[in-house]
């Protein structure tokens, strides 16, 4: 399916709509079945008739919520790639993110139309819509499911919203210096940070009703994307300058000595950014139409997956960290299986290059487990998981004497 020419980032009047287009039975042939065109599993869900502009794993991995520049939402199955719902005209203009609202079976979406629209995805009916005062970027929901936050353009501000009944309880203007590309809750849905063209990083208080971090990020370019680790101790940002930095929140080193930056990044720009539950991986997006995955402990990419033929916009990581999900401007979202991602030589030899690390294969279990170069490896023949589950037969030994 052909994309149209268009800049899902730029700030422009679209032509009138197009509903989407029916798939033909070629297309549909084999959807839900993985093809390995990369290194990894891989299926394509083809509905959208342009840019997809956000993509979201949701209900427990089971579902895939898109957005798009042709102005409707697709709820897709996952297993079968099909859509499960289809959401058309709920905006008038290109639909920029969406969001799902947690302990509901609600959906949020923003448009440049300058609406704000909450979905029953059970029923398709709308809950309530309401109209703020620019151009809506980009939005997200509390993690208690009570709260939304919307981005506006020009006025780069933010809207804080009544997730019920969409009544505006907090209206943050002239929030940035420029256009604000995100806007995120924190988990515990006591502060929302946003990032911006002008490449910083703002912190909301909602109880105190004021901003109380602000960071000159240092990117070089627009700062694109934003996420939190799950205890939000660590904040994440995705740059136009095509690297992405870790800051780390809790402790406040930021202060001294700025964020830590990703090695060995993409070739492009990098429009997005999303961290797993547990924090161990970190997944983004880049116009260079790849998606990275990158391993937290070691702080570098360890695999590009490829297969976009246009820039990457959106990105999202499963629960269970099986599945990665990426929205394209080429029209289409993959749904990437990275459960055996460890096995693939290029992983194991970027995650162990240059750290002090060899891998070692369990004799327990067989899988393999990455072992210090300073322990003493004949000691350690089983991965950690399998030594938990039996006592232990290392005993150290005292050192001998001089």
């Amino acid at each position: 399916m052909a994309s149209k020419n268009f800049d899902p980032l730029s700030v422009e009047e679209l032509s009138g709509g197009e509903e989407v287009e029916e798939k033909t039975n070629e297309d549909e042939k084999g959807a839900g079945e993985w093809s390995r065109e990369s290194q990894v599993p891989v299926k394509v869900l083809r509905g959208h008739s342009d840019a997809v502009t956000a993509a979201r794993l949701c209900f427990n991995d089971s579902c895939v919520l898109s957005c798009s520049s042709d102005r409707s939402a697709i709820l897709w199955d996952v297993e079968s790639c099909r859509p499960l719902r289809v959401f058309d005209g709920l905006h008038g203009k290109t639909i920029t993110e969406c969001a799902l609202i947690p302990n509901s079976n609600r959906m949020v979406t923003v448009s440049w139309d300058k609406k704000m629209v909450v979905s029953d995805l059970e029923t398709g009916q709308t809950v309530w819509r309401c109209r703020l005062g620019g151009l809506l970027i980009s939005c997200s929901s509390s993690s208690d499911g009570r709260l939304l936050v919307s981005a506006e353009d020009p006025q780069n501000g933010i809207y804080i919203v009544d997730a019920a009944g969409g009544q505006t309880l907090h209206h943050v203007n002239d929030h940035h210096r420029s256009t604000i590309t995100r806007c995120r809750f924190d988990p515990q849905s006591q502060r929302v940070a946003t990032v911006s063209a002008d490449r910083s990083i703002q912190l909301w208080d909602l109880q105190a009703k004021k901003t109380t971090v602000s960071i000159d990020s240092n990117h070089g370019n627009v700062v694109s994307d934003c996420c939190f680790t799950n205890n939000g101790h660590f904040l994440c940002t995705a740059s136009w300058d095509k690297s992405l930095k870790l800051w780390d929140l809790q402790a406040g080193g930021f202060r001294s000595h700025g964020g830590t930056m990703l090695q060995r990044g993409h070739e492009g720009s990098v429009s997005s950014c999303c961290f797993s539950a547990d924090a161990n991986l970190l997944v983004s997006g880049s116009f260079d139409r790849t998606v990275a995955l990158w391993d937290m402990s070691s702080l570098c990419q360890t695999l590009i997956l490829k297969g976009h033929s246009d820039w990457v916009t959106d990105v999202s990581v499963g629960a269970d960290k099986k599945l990665v999900v990426s929205a394209s401007k080429d029209g289409t979202v993959r749904l990437w299986n990275i459960e055996n991602m460890e096995e693939i030589p290029e992983v194991l030899e970027k995650r162990t290059a240059g750290t002090g690390i060899h891998i070692l294969k369990c004799e327990e279990c067989g899988k393999q487990f990455p072992v210090s170069r300073l322990q003493t490896s004949e000691l350690l023949t089983q991965c950690v998981f399998c030594r938990l589950k039996s006592p232990s037969r290392y005993r150290p030994q005292p050192p001998p004497l001089m």
